[in-house]
């Protein structure tokens, strides 16, 4: 069908009416007749921005990460606990479309996140992580945070819950293990998170060579070890920190 030669809608505009339209239908009740009726618009509007309708679902997975501040580049910077604020602010905002975070599996915008890879990687340089450690925290953190979003979102939208029956009995290591857990859902996100940061080493050895001459990475920070939070933590695993994202 061809396209409108003047738009009549903007990018954002239509992404944000079909994300209305799977938070209520789902995704199989996607369909553009259903777009363009929210937008108030005739179907053919469309295509003026979209060639296909995966060029609007690729839109609409962009939406799901929300557009959060990334710390300032500076030395002495707590890198571990940005990174956790970062990536329970897109937990969050994941969670708040639960039907449209299969998405990601297929149209995760990676592309779009190519700047603030750099700005981390420098972060980190700056705050004294050896350079071959970047891309495991990098990858670590993201997989930690969306495999647990898609799995919170897959219960959410079925309404099951996110941990299925068990008996008691025949797994009472589990069941111990539930039961020794002070944390919701989230909470467990963030500790789980928080415990893989742990293990990357403070001014781990490195050779001269990883680093050009002058480097601020060679002169690594000390830190102190992060405290473990329970659910009224400042970290918002309840309640307050939910303003940082509004």
């Amino acid at each position: 069908m061809a396209r409108p030669k003047t738009p009549i809608i903007s990018i954002e505009r239509a992404a944000r009416a079909a994300l209305d339209v799977i938070d209520t239908g789902g995704l199989e009740g996607l369909a553009l007749s259903r777009v363009s009726d929210r937008l108030g618009v005739k179907a053919p509007s469309l295509y003026y921005h979209f060639k296909d309708k995966d060029a609007l679902l690729s839109e609409v997975a962009r939406l799901l990460l929300t557009d959060y501040p990334l710390p300032p580049l500076r030395r002495g910077i707590d890198w571990r606990e940005a990174i956790v604020d970062v990536s329970l602010a897109s937990w969050r905002s994941i969670l708040r479309h639960p039907r449209a975070a299969p998405l990601l599996l297929s149209f995760f915008p990676r592309h779009l996140l190519i700047n603030a890879y750099e700005h981390w990687a420098r972060l980190l340089t700056l705050n004294g992580l050896p350079t071959a450690w970047h891309l495991r925290v990098l990858e670590g953190a993201e997989r930690l945070t969306f495999g647990s979003a898609l799995f919170a979102a897959a219960s959410r939208s079925r309404e099951v819950p996110p941990f299925p029956s068990y008996d008691t009995q025949r797994h009472p290591h589990l069941t111990n293990a539930i039961r020794a857990n002070p944390f919701d859902q989230e909470g467990t996100f963030v500790e789980a998170l928080r415990s893989f940061l742990r293990g990357i080493p403070d001014g781990a050895a490195q050779n001269e060579t990883d680093l050009p001459p002058g480097d601020p990475a060679a002169f690594p920070v000390k830190r102190q070890a992060l405290p473990l939070r329970r659910k009224n933590s400042p970290l918002g695993l309840r309640g307050d920190h939910d303003k940082l994202i509004d």
